[in-house]
């Protein structure tokens, strides 16, 4: 396996910073987060983020992109695009801008949920996908879906229902361990080796749920939180150990959202737990 860092979860670092201190750190490669995203007084992770490259003129950016990765010894382990499937334009040009960089994997996101009614998103983005295969199959690239709360794939069941007919070699499926705890968890062996092929992309973060003080009436809900790797409720161990089990050898991306521990020390000893794991 390789480890990555998506850079959504660097976002103090600009695109120097981060390939520079990841590489010092013995990270083999970078996901680049690509989107048109607010400004902000102080960076943060959806806004303001500085390890992101906007989409906006983005293929005049490419040499950039390109130089910076590979003079810092890295790989490009994907490109994290926001674009929604049915955004045909934006997911074309993310697509060529994928085989320009020969990062070989492109995240394409799916509709929300209640954005329409279930059954007519999931067949509007059955066509999409078919679209962008097979489009994406001329560019040398593979198209990847996140299993991602709140979207229509948030399970493994989910998004083999959707790709299962299309060729794995251009659509495949980034597991998400943290995301899974907030939606979508089904038993990771099970899950694995249902999707079998179309597992291309592992995503490692973590996830608890705490309680809210209760109501006049006595009434707790509860509500997730991003978590340290080692203190969630995701068993991180076990599952690198069972990825290992069902001969997964790709990429393993890191992006720890957790802000008690401060990013360069967290991103360091993210990895060297990951390590120390399958030592």
């Amino acid at each position: 396996m390789k480890f990555s860092a998506f850079t959504a979860s660097t976002p103090d670092w600009t695109p120097a910073e981060a390939v520079r201190i990841l590489a010092a750190q013995g990270y083999d490669g970078v996901e680049w987060r690509v989107t048109d995203q607010d400004d902000a007084p102080v960076p943060g992770f959806w806004a303001g983020n500085r390890a992101t490259w906007p989409l906006t003129g983005l293929e005049a950016r490419l040499p950039s992109i390109a130089a910076i990765t590979r003079d810092a010894g890295l790989e490009i382990s994907g490109i994290a695009g926001y674009a929604r499937c049915y955004e045909r334009d934006d997911v074309a040009r993310l697509i060529a801008a994928t085989s320009a960089l020969q990062a070989g994997r492109l995240r394409v996101t799916m509709p929300m949920l209640r954005t329409g009614h279930y059954r007519d998103l999931f067949a509007g983005a059955r066509k999409d996908l078919a679209w962008a295969a097979s489009l994406a199959l001329d560019h040398g690239v593979t198209i990847l879906i996140e299993l991602h709360h709140e979207t229509i794939t948030s399970s493994a069941s989910a998004a083999l229902r959707l790709i299962e007919d299309l060729d794995p070699a251009t659509v495949g499926v980034i597991h998400d361990l943290g995301n899974l705890i907030i939606e979508g968890y089904e038993d990771h062996r099970a899950a694995f080796e249902m999707l079998g092929p179309y597992l291309h992309h592992v995503h490692v973060k973590n996830v608890a749920w705490h309680p809210s003080p209760p109501s006049p009436e006595g009434v707790v809900t509860w509500r997730p939180d991003w978590s340290p790797l080692r203190a969630g409720q995701a068993d991180v161990a076990a599952y690198l150990r069972l990825l290992r089990e069902v001969g997964y050898d790709g990429w393993i991306t890191l992006e720890d959202f957790s802000t008690a521990v401060p990013l360069e020390e967290r991103t360091a000893d993210n990895l060297a737990y990951l390590r120390s794991v399958l030592s």
